[in-house]
C-alpha cells in the first residue's frame, strides 16, 4: 500500500481532525490542513469570490504536495460544494476525492431521499451531485449550522441531538416517504449513533466509500 501522506482539507480545525482520525483507523497516513479557524469563519471564506477561494486551496495544495502528498481527502460537504476541485486536482496531478464523489455513486440506488447538511453552500452542491447522477431523485433538505456549532463545543451527542431536535427532523423526514437521509456535512458522524437510536430512517454518512476511492491505484 502507497504509505505516502494524504492531505486532509476540512474546514475547522474539528472536521479536520476527524477526516484525519478516520484515515489513520484505516492505516493511511493523514495530514490536517484547515482551511478556517472555527464554522463561521468558513461560511465567510465559502461565500467569498471564486478566485479568493481557488487561490486559497490551490495554495494549501501545493503545501500539501511539497510535504510529500500526492492525494487529498476534503472532509467538508460545503467546501466540497463551495469549491470546484477537479480542474484543481487535474492542474496540479492530484487526486482529490471528496463526499461530492460518493453521492453522484450513491444517487442512483434512491429514489427519495432527505439531505441534512450544515449550510446552505453544502445543500446546493450536494444536490447538484445527487441530480446530476439521477435527476428523478426526490430530495427534501435541511441546513442546521447550529448543530455544527454545538459539536465544535464539544456538547455531547444525545444531548445534542435533543437540543436541536433531530430525532424529530429526521422522522419528519420518514413520514414525507425519504428511504434514507444523507448526513451531508462531514461534522454530523459525531452524533450519529444518538440519532440512530431515535429513528428507523436509515442513516447515509459518505466515509467509508472515501475511503475505498482513496485506497484504489492511482
Amino acid at each position: 500500500m502507497d504509505q505516502r501522506p494524504i492531505a486532509v482539507l476540512a474546514g475547522t480545525p474539528v472536521d479536520t481532525q476527524m477526516g484525519a482520525t478516520i484515515l489513520a483507523a484505516a492505516d493511511l497516513r493523514p495530514m490536517a490542513f484547515p482551511l478556517s479557524e472555527g464554522p463561521r469563519q468558513q461560511t465567510a471564506f465559502q461565500i467569498s469570490s471564486p478566485e479568493e477561494k481557488a487561490g486559497r486551496v490551490r495554495a494549501v495544495l501545493r503545501e500539501a504536495m511539497a510535504q510529500g502528498c500526492r492525494q487529498a481527502l476534503v472532509y467538508c460537504n460545503s467546501l466540497s460544494s463551495a469549491v470546484d476541485f477537479p480542474p484543481l486536482a487535474e492542474e496540479l496531478g492530484l487526486r482529490v476525492v471528496t463526499p461530492l464523489d460518493v453521492y453522484r455513486i450513491l444517487a442512483p440506488r434512491y429514489r427519495r431521499l432527505g439531505l441534512m447538511a450544515a449550510n446552505a453552500q453544502g445543500l446546493a452542491g450536494i444536490e447538484r451531485s445527487l441530480l446530476s447522477a439521477n435527476p428523478a431523485l426526490d430530495l427534501l433538505s435541511l441546513g442546521i449550522l447550529p448543530a455544527v456549532l454545538s459539536i465544535e463545543a464539544g456538547e455531547a451527542p444525545d444531548a445534542l441531538v435533543e437540543r436541536h431536535h433531530l430525532a424529530e427532523a429526521a422522522n419528519w423526514f420518514r413520514r414525507c416517504g425519504m428511504e434514507a437521509l444523507i448526513l451531508g456535512c462531514t461534522h454530523f458522524p459525531y452524533f450519529k449513533e444518538a440519532l440512530a437510536r431515535r429513528t428507523d430512517l436509515p442513516l447515509i454518512d459518505p466515509a467509508e466509500e472515501m475511503l475505498r476511492l482513496l485506497s484504489a491505484p492511482f
